[in-house]
């Protein structure tokens, strides 16, 4: 009876006779179908005519007293309804004719005596209920819960999706209420199951965060099913509330681990930040190789994790997590791409392109234009460990005599950049600057050791046993202190060391210059940058309650002091709250904003809605007119970074904050705007997006120096490394515009060294591992130079230049380097494209578009992806960047 309905005949083609479903679309009233006119000339075929006199004949034996007949009228009405065919977006036809006799069927249900008959009509009502759910009734749900569940996947996918609707909405009711929640979670992962087998993998993972039950989720999976699940689980996080987020994220982890994919379970340990998970991937990972992997990875986190070197393994394992063959595997990149050749100031500037008028100008001999050539000339050659200025012979006179005072200090110090990470050679040329009788040189030579250790870890620790001295720490000139202390920051970053804590943790509280305190408590923020330390905590705390340092709270430093303080707690999300509560016993100015450097710290890269919102709130306050207006000028440029901090994570919300810089650059205080082209740096550096860096070369023309200086270096900070031509050309104007005003030229420089960095092969994005993870140490390097340069003629343009050599921790080759199972290079092709989402597609989509072949080792822009080119090793990351190990696919046929 059933089984050929919704098929059309030749006939009814040639009589023009509605076949489906449109001509039988009558208005529902009070659930009853409007009657048909006879004159409305639409009728239905014969077919739909029979099988409407069919169901009507079902329902009425239902209504008849004769309980025998029941059975086989309820198995045939079921039979109507799940053989039925229509097209994707018509309602079943049986459903349609069955609708109006809803009403009669549910009245039936109620009079019926407890039974299989009643059970089996609470089945169908179920299903009929789908056509009642644009009128706020959960039918489908209410009579699914009186029927047993176990046939559910036979009414097919559209009625499962539908209960799972229905399940969301009244467990949200009845969470709301308090009430009992059990039976729909009983339910609900009967519906985990029949999701996953039709490839609707979203569909369960959201109807079990609905629920909260998503630590349930790995028993349901296998081989087939775990990729796709844990691929949208990882990509919900971002737009996830806490700590909902982190429950997601562990128990994606825990679903790799369980399936041996190690390198994938180590990404998201690294973004939970949690040591504990970490090492327990080491030690249940059982191959050599994948151990190495897994080291290249915590390396390029920055993580220091003891690792016994008892053997050869577990030495190898140690050098990869050290990043000790780093600056050999940088050279040999430079090898390969023929940029050996030092790159000369001249080489960046392009004076010959400057307009005529001012380019004699530019190179006038002045200490000004060589300090910047010193920043501009390490920057470029950042790592290659060779150049033509500060690496040359002993009988050329040196560069760091073109220079004078402070600019003594910056120009020395940048041969730690110049020879980063390669440290092996690297004391070797800095030691004879470290016993110079000026305080200045043998400070440079100081910061330039702490430069070039900064991310690589060795034995015999140079940098503590020199940086650390105590002769040094407490030398008479403040200078010399400031580049120790900041030294130590930079080696140790992120590294959780406690001797430098012992170091440092006295130099806090010292009150003899809140210089001195600050940058030791910067530099115990980065070393101890996220992890929440108590000791360094109650220090700076204790600074900022001590009644006898109230007057030194006003100077200009204690901006390092609060972000110190933040770096501590960074990512730490609620747990900062704790902290809050303490800065509100601070009566000084300084505590609002240091509320907000520890807040904007906490939630940095989480994209969290509302704290965007609180932070817009901040920079729409008005300022009082009072002693306290400095603090509020800094909070106001606080806020409009934390935006920018808080956005960074996530690709939408970076979208929209966007439209709101705009917005504060038109109707913000003039410290807010001085903020905003800092914040547009921050949200994509490394990533030179047109309508940013275009709007930037606005804002470098503006009225207000302090926001062009500012827009000049969010410039250099957006192509950092990246070589981008029409940048390139844009500061090259700029050059010229502001050829006759020192500090806005000196700025410039400053930014052509950042876009020609390491000659095009750096990056200092903080996002790394496919744009996964997020670097708290690069991000903590950024934050420090940025929060200079609110204030930069305070510091930057007047002395403190050397302040900007903590961008350092966020420098890294953007390579990709592949090794085999010995750590030797091996060259293979890849194809090198654009990154493609591919969450939640069906079947296996292309994860790389509009690729080119190349062979390794290949620069990698931001947003490109590598795939192999065949199948000829097998890699042990599952993200083709950085350092990657591939081993030899035993399967594998070269066709010979």
């Amino acid at each position: 009876m059933a089984q050929d309905i919704d098929m059309t005949t030749p006939e009814d083609k040639g009589k023009g006779k509605a076949t489906d479903g449109p001509k039988d679309d009558k208005p529902v009233i009070n659930g009853k179908k409007e009657e048909e006119k006879p004159d409305a000339g639409e009728e239905l075929s014969e077919e739909d005519q029979q099988l409407k006199s069919d169901l009507e004949m079902i329902v009425e034996r239902l209504t008849e007293p004769d309980t025998s007949l029941y059975k086989t009228a309820l198995e045939t009405m079921k039979t109507t309804i799940k053989t039925s065919t229509s097209s994707m977006t018509a309602v079943p036809k049986p459903l349609k004719f069955l609708r109006p006799h809803y009403e009669t069927l549910t009245k039936l249900y109620d009079e019926w005596p407890q039974g299989e008959d009643k059970t089996s009509l609470a089945d169908v009502l179920s299903v009929i209920g789908m056509t009642f759910s644009d009128e706020d009734r959960q039918d489908t749900l209410k009579y699914r819960l009186l029927a047993p569940t176990s046939d559910i996947g036979s009414w097919g996918h559209e009625y499962v999706r539908h209960l799972a609707l229905e399940i969301g909405e009244v467990y949200g009711k009845r969470f709301a209420s308090e009430e009992d929640t059990d039976d729909l979670v009983e339910l609900a992962l009967l519906l985990v199951p029949l999701f996953l087998k039709s490839n609707a993998e979203a569909d369960a993972v959201d109807l079990m965060s609905e629920l909260e039950i998503i630590d349930r989720i790995p028993k349901f999976l296998d081989k087939d099913t775990y990729p796709r699940v844990c691929l949208y689980m990882v990509s919900m996080v971002n737009l996830l509330p806490y700590p909902e987020n982190e429950l997601f994220l562990k128990t994606a982890h825990d679903i790799y681990t369980q399936y041996n994919q190690f390198t994938q379970a180590m990404a998201l340990a690294i973004r939970l930040n949690d040591v504990e998970l970490i090492k327990e991937g080491f030690s249940r990972c059982k191959d050599p190789a994948v151990e190495k992997q897994l080291a290249f990875m915590i390396g390029r986190q920055r993580i220091a994790l003891d690792i016994d070197a008892n053997t050869a393994e577990e030495q190898d394992v140690l050098e990869c997590s050290s990043n000790i063959k780093l600056s050999e595997h940088f050279k040999a990149l430079g090898k390969e791409l023929n940029i050996l050749e030092p790159k000369t100031t001249e080489d960046i500037y392009k004076s010959h392109l400057e307009s005529s008028r001012v380019a004699g100008m530019t190179n006038l001999d002045s200490v000004r234009h060589n300090l910047a050539a010193a920043f501009v000339n390490a920057f470029a050659n950042a790592g290659f460990g060779k150049d033509k200025m500060m690496l040359v012979d002993e009988d050329k006179e040196s560069w760091v005599w073109k220079t004078k005072g402070d600019g003594q200090v910056s120009t020395v110090a940048s041969m730690g950049m110049l020879l980063l990470w390669d440290i092996e050679n690297g004391l070797d040329r800095i030691d004879k600057y470290t016993y110079a009788p000026e305080p200045e040189i043998a400070a440079g030579a100081m910061l330039a050791i702490g430069i070039m250790n900064s991310g690589v870890r060795i034995d015999s620790e140079p940098a503590f046993a020199l940086l650390g001295d105590s002769e040094k720490l407490n030398h008479k000139d403040p200078i010399m202190r400031t580049a120790c202390i900041m030294g130590l920051g930079l080696s140790y970053a992120g590294s959780n060391k406690e001797d430098v804590l012992e170091l440092l943790l006295p130099i806090i509280q010292d009150s003899q210059s809140m210089q001195i305190s600050a940058m030791a408590a910067l530099a115990c923020g980065l070393v101890f940058v996220g992890s929440s330390h108590p000791d360094v905590t109650e220090a700076i705390i204790t600074t900022l309650l001590d009644d006898d340092r109230k007057d030194q709270l006003n100077d200009k430093w204690s901006r390092f002091l609060a972000l110190g303080l933040g770096l501590l707690f960074f990512g730490r999300q609620e747990e900062v709250d704790v902290i809050l509560e303490t800065l509100k016993a601070v009566d000084h100015p300084v505590a609002r904003p240091t509320a907000v450097m520890a807040e904007i710290c906490a939630w940095a890269g989480t994209g969290a809605v509302l704290k965007i919102q609180e932070l817009l709130h901040i920079c729409n306050e008005e300022m009082k007119e009072s002693e306290d207006r400095k603090g509020e000028e800094l909070l106001q440029a606080y806020a409009v970074l934390g935006i920018a901090l808080v956005a960074m994570g996530e690709d939408v919300g970076q979208e929209m904050v966007l439209r709101q810089f705009g917005h504060l650059m038109h109707y913000g205080a003039p410290n807010i705007r001085r903020a905003v082209p800092l914040a547009m740096g921050l949200v994509s550096p490394s990533n030179p997006q047109m309508k940013v860096y275009d709007t930037l070369s606005r804002y470098s023309h503006d009225n207000d120096r302090d926001v062009a200086v500012n827009a000049i270096f969010a410039m250099g900070l957006l192509g950092a490394g990246t070589n981008n031509a029409r940048l390139a050309q844009l500061l090259r104007q700029l050059a010229g515009f502001y050829a006759r005003d020192q500090e806005a030229l000196f700025m410039v420089r400053i930014a052509q060294g950042l876009l020609h960095m390491g000659k095009g092969t750096l990056s200092v994005n903080p996002f790394h591992t496919d744009r996964q993870i997020l670097s708290r140490v690069a991000t903590a390097g950024l934050l420090a130079v940025l929060v200079a340069m609110i204030d930069a003629s305070k510091f930057i343009t007047l002395d403190s230049h050397y302040l900007l050599y903590f961008i350092v921790t966020a420098m890294h080759p953007r390579f990709l380097v592949t090794l085999d199972e010995d750590l030797k290079p091996l060259k293979v092709n890849v194809r090198v494209g654009q990154a493609v989402d591919v969450v939640g597609q069906a079947g296996r989509p292309k994860t790389i578009t509009g690729w080119q072949t190349q062979s390794t080792p290949v620069v990698l822009g931001y947003g490109e992806r590598a795939e192999l080119e065949d199948e000829e090793y097998i890699t042990l990351n599952n993200t083709l960047e950085g350092l990657v190990i591939l081993k030899k696919n035993p399967d594998w046929d070269d066709g010979k």
